[in-house]
């Protein structure tokens, strides 16, 4: 067979985006494949064997329908794009999640899309719940709260609670990771599988879970009401009240559901009781609705039905894998526990060794310290012992200084005797120069005036003199030579030398008193000077008389 016959016979395949809450696949899907080819393509993909939960959900102008499993792919109204892209969701939920959820992946994929329509706000939740839900998700992401690995901050990125929550308290980030932060340290030692139960057990009892809405009408005059559908059956609410229905009609008391185009018909099972009636918009609508009740009620009759034989064994390999899991979870715990335990073992001998380590180095710094405090001990007992050879020498050389000082005291108080005899011996010749100066100054002052007498003496001897001078010889002017008269003038000649050794006798006698007195000036000038000797002499003796003093 040559290759382009085998490429010929090869099946024509258009592409497929399958959507999960976490992540995209692509398939190549036949053209003759119908809706449940595709879709156990997909659940293969995923390991999934609970497939009766699940299906392929798509948007057409603007209504959400399911794929129908019994219907080829293309035969119906699919989106016309390429790839086609489908979303895969669970179309059903159990009553209770513990009971029916058998595999891990079931568990997982329902808690991510409960935990999507918590956040979207199409389940509604209280703020107190919100926080525990977003505290066992953590737990699920990032296992046992560590505050060592868990620093402030660290769920930042994380999208935990419903935006409506955030806008109702004025709570920071900060806060609200606080307070999710403080339930999730209480669930250490869950595990992930665990953690994603817990949240489904608390969601499950909401008033929203599960449910889904569509709008009808009670009567042709298009009362609104919303009709909600789940695994318990069929409820009735108001269009602003989607919490507390107005009628209920569980699985059990439902005799019969009929759709007729935008009509639907519910029949209890007493029939003696009241056929309810509700119209719709659209028939696809109505098919919807109807295709949810008749998938619900299935399940619903089944539960309550014995396990097949495919049930049971995966019940059996649920429970061999959780007591697998949970043996697994105990021996990694108990490793964990023991690591724990070896890591504080090691860190409690790493302290003692460093506590240890720090008291042998402080043992070495002190005896370092004592060793260096022993020198300088041995300096200063050194130091000491020349100081006090020092001091010795000093007391030594105090005493004699003290000696002398007493000797200078004495010798001052000698010298002080004797000055101050000196000083009265001074004053008493003081006394007796002042008084001879005195009696100096009054001869002086005899002397002079009769100085003065003899000088008026001699002049008016002189003026008598030259008076008898004229009147004996007026001629002798007239007459200058010499004549027989020459004796007289040789005895007036005579006269005028006696005249003038008379003068010349005075001033011998009047240069000798001034320097009599020249000489009395000089004497008492130099006996003021002695006598400030003698003060100076005094004024440094009283000196070192008073450093003595102050010596002793």
């Amino acid at each position: 067979m040559s290759i382009r016959g085998l490429k010929k016979k090869q099946p024509k395949t258009f592409k497929v985006r399958i959507i999960t809450v976490d992540a995209e696949m692509e398939f190549s899907c036949e053209m003759k494949w119908k809706g449940k080819d595709l879709f156990d393509l997909v659940c293969r993909a995923l390991g999934l064997r609970e497939t009766w939960f699940f299906g392929l959900q798509y948007t057409i102008k603007g209504m959400c329908t399911w794929l129908k499993m019994d219907k080829k792919v293309l035969d119906q109204e699919i989106p016309k794009e390429d790839p086609v892209s489908f979303h895969f969701l669970a179309k059903f939920y159990p009553e209770k999640v513990e009971e029916e959820l058998l595999q891990e992946i079931t568990q997982h994929l329902f808690f991510l899309q409960v935990k999507k329509q918590i956040l979207d706000e199409e389940i509604y939740c209280s703020p107190e719940a919100t926080v525990l839900l977003a505290s066992y998700a953590v737990q699920a992401k990032y296992g046992d709260y560590d505050p060592n690995f868990h620093e402030p901050g660290f769920l930042a990125h994380d999208e935990l609670l419903p935006k409506r929550v955030l806008r109702q308290y004025q709570l920071t980030a900060e806060m609200w990771e606080e307070k999710i932060t403080a339930w999730y340290a209480e669930h250490r030692g869950i595990a992930r599988d665990e953690a994603e139960m817990n949240y489904l057990k608390i969601a499950q009892d909401l008033e929203m879970y599960g449910v889904n809405y569509f709008p009808i009408a009670q009567n042709k005059n298009h009362t609104d009401l919303l009709l909600g559908v789940d695994a318990k059956g069929i409820h009735i609410y108001s269009i602003n009240n989607r919490f507390s229905p107005n009628k209920s009609f569980e699985w059990s008391s439902i005799r019969n559901i009929s759709c007729s185009e935008k009509e639907l018909t519910i029949k209890p099972l007493d029939k003696k009781a009241e056929v309810f009636k509700f119209f719709s918009s659209q028939l696809k609508v109505n098919k919807l609705i109807f295709q949810l009740c008749i998938g619900n009620h299935d399940l619903f009759m089944r539960r309550r039905k014995v396990d097949s034989i495919e049930i049971q064994q995966m019940k059996a390999q649920a429970r061999e894998e959780k007591a697998r899991k949970k043996m697994e979870n105990q021996r990694l715990a108990r490793e964990k526990q023991l690591r724990e335990e070896a890591e504080r073992a090691k860190e409690e001998l790493e302290r003692r060794l460093f506590q240890l380590e720090d008291e042998a180095r402080q043992a070495n710094e002190a005896l370092l310290r004592s060793q260096e405090a022993a020198e300088l001990l041995a300096e200063k007992a050194q130091i000491a012992e020349e100081e006090a050879k020092l001091l010795a020498q000093n007391a030594a050389e105090a005493e004699q200084e003290r000696q002398r000082l007493e000797l200078t005291a004495l010798k001052s108080k000698e010298e002080k005797r004797l000055m101050e005899q000196k000083m009265r011996e001074a004053e008493l010749i003081a006394v007796k120069l002042v008084k001879e100066s005195d009696r100096r100054a009054k001869e002086a002052e005899h002397l002079k005036q009769d100085l003065q007498e003899a000088r008026e003496a001699e002049r008016k001897a002189k003026q008598k003199l030259l008076d008898i001078t004229r009147l004996n010889y007026p001629h002798m002017a007239k007459y200058p030579q010499n004549s027989p008269g020459d004796s007289r003038d040789a005895n007036f000649d005579k006269g005028s030398i006696k005249l003038d050794l008379k003068d010349i006798d005075l001033k011998r006698l009047s240069f000798e008193i001034e320097r009599e007195r020249l000489d009395y000036l000089e004497k008492s000038r130099k006996f003021e000077d002695r006598l400030k000797e003698l003060k100076s002499e005094i004024h440094a003796l009283k000196l070192e008389e008073k450093q003595a003093g102050l010596y002793s």
